[in-house]
């Protein structure tokens, strides 16, 4: 949802030259690469207790360090100061970023056999979790996505605040 909402906003910076998508394009994809960074640990964390590997670099984990090198390149550019610092090439950037975002996402791990558990929807579109499960998943996606908005309103308006006071 991030990088998607990155390449929204970098979109209408291409198209309106608006100084704030720029700052939100730039705060999205910040936080994007933040939360890829969490959840890689995480999940080698988790699968250090489980499986007692910490990476195996099986298709999932891989996909995910080639998405975070290419939103690692984009924030290393100056994507997190904003196009306008570097040129509209940036903003051109973050569009061609989320264009590997479904690819290494959803493409590459299913196409592979993977040591991570199958997806939680079958082939039929049954979903095959708990009810406990199914309420715990929910109930925390719920919250990070609401994580991610506070997060991501605030950082907006940093931004807004530094450009008042650096014009």
């Amino acid at each position: 949802m991030a990088f998607l909402l990155a390449a929204w906003h970098s979109a209408v910076w291409l198209r309106k030259r608006n100084l704030e998508s720029d700052d939100a394009a730039a705060a999205a994809a910040r936080l994007g690469f933040l939360f890829c960074v969490l959840a890689t640990v995480t999940g080698s964390i988790f699968a250090k207790v489980d499986v007692e590997l910490l990476l195996e670099l099986d298709p999932r984990e891989t996909s995910i360090a080639l998405l975070l090198l290419v939103y690692g390149a984009y924030l290393g550019s100056g994507g997190d100061r904003g196009s306008r610092a570097a040129g509209d090439p940036l903003g051109a950037y973050a569009l061609v970023a989320f264009a590997t975002v479904p690819f290494l996402m959803f493409a590459v791990p299913r196409m592979y056999a993977s040591l991570h558990p199958d997806t939680v929807i079958n082939a039929r579109g049954k979903v095959e979790m708990s009810r406990d499960i199914r309420t715990v998943f929910f109930a925390s996606s719920l919250a990070f996505l609401a994580l991610f908005a506070w997060l991501y309103r605030l950082d907006c308006k940093v931004s807004r605040r530094l450009r008042e006071v650096r014009p």
